[in-house]
């Protein structure tokens, strides 16, 4: 009976060899892969482009550890929009949604934290984080985004994202028609007037100092009836973001419905450029071709490489990241 017995089991585990695509000890490798701290890539930064990328290069098997702090930029943005399937959503909506997407990938991972500093090995890169935890992978995809600087406004940065906007196209269009301001000065006042002349014509720049526009700009300007305002603003008043008056150093104020601003700003992270990823004139990572950068094995997607910033571009430059990501690794491997 015992020898009957034990004829079954193998039997039984022979067969169950038999019907997976791959050997057991393959099937084993496969689940524990993640365990160690070794992966094909590692993405920092965890919004949308980020986790863009990483559904492009999960659905291709490839072992990948995700950085991220969950503290994205646009968190006091209300809504998002000019994205098919999610327009009108809050920006929160679709970055969980979209995580929950992410992590039926199982070879896929999560590391809550920050990412701190990163150097070349001999056969890829080491990330260090903030608590002195390190990994290693062949290739790297920054997703980090941009910070941005604010203008030293009393009230400007409660209102940045909520009725102090940034792009026509993801906010405009609920701005339609009303009182607008810019707050601007030089060529990127003149582009937005041009952009936002389409949705109000009810304009005022407002250049917080002496105004530098060519002649031609002026020209235009005027043309347009677009007024503008020359003297320093010293505070925005507002009501839980929602912009009411703009109030000037000469004790003057004026009242706006929304306003768009144009600011500096830095890299999130200075990773790639410790690493050697050279910068555009403006800032932003410069891509060589298909979101890679100067530095092979490295790849940069979504608002640190590219000025159009929305969450459109960031899951279509993730997405394309990843891809591209992956193709060299078969191009590697194969």
């Amino acid at each position: 009976m015992t020898s009957r017995r034990k004829f079954i089991q193998q039997s039984s585990l022979a067969l169950t060899a038999f019907a997976l695509p791959f050997p057991m000890t393959a099937f084993t490798k496969f689940n524990k892969m993640t365990d160690n701290k070794n992966f094909d890539v590692i993405i920092i930064g965890g919004s949308y482009a980020g986790l863009s990328a990483a559904m492009a290069l999960g659905r291709s098997l490839r072992n990948v550890l995700i950085i991220d702090n969950g503290k994205p930029c646009n968190v006091q943005t209300p809504h998002s929009h000019n994205f098919l399937t999610q327009d009108g959503k809050t920006p929160k909506e679709i970055s969980t949604s979209a995580k929950k997407e992410v992590e039926k990938y199982e070879t896929i991972k999560f590391y809550k934290g920050i990412a701190t500093s990163g150097v070349k090995i001999e056969n890829g890169f080491e990330m260090t984080t903030a608590t002195n935890d390190k990994f290693t992978a062949k290739k790297l995809i920054f997703a980090t985004g941009i910070k941005d600087t604010m203008p030293d406004i009393k009230g400007f940065t409660e209102c940045w994202g909520i009725s102090i906007v940034h792009c026509p196209y993801c906010h405009g269009y609920e701005h339609r028609y009303q009182n607008t301001g810019i707050i601007a000065n030089g060529q990127k006042a003149f582009h937005l007037a041009s952009m936002v002349n389409n949705l109000t014509k009810n304009l005022t720049i407002l250049t917080n100092g002496k105004a530098d526009f060519t002649t031609e700009q002026i020209e235009k300007l005027n043309k347009h009836k677009i007024k503008i305002i020359e003297t320093e603003i010293s505070e925005i008043d507002h009501k839980d973001g929602k912009l009411k008056n703009l109030i000037f150093k000469d004790g003057n104020k004026a009242s706006f419905d929304v306003a768009y601003g144009a600011i500096p700003f830095t890299q999130r992270s200075d990773i790639p450029v410790s690493l050697g990823c050279e910068l555009t004139e403006q800032g932003y990572l410069k891509i060589v071709a298909f979101q890679k950068t100067n530095v092979p094995n490295i790849y940069v997607c979504g608002d640190n490489s590219n000025m159009m910033r929305s969450v459109a571009n960031a899951v279509s430059s993730g997405n394309t990241a990843g891809a591209v990501a992956n193709g060299e690794l078969v191009q590697e491997q194969f």
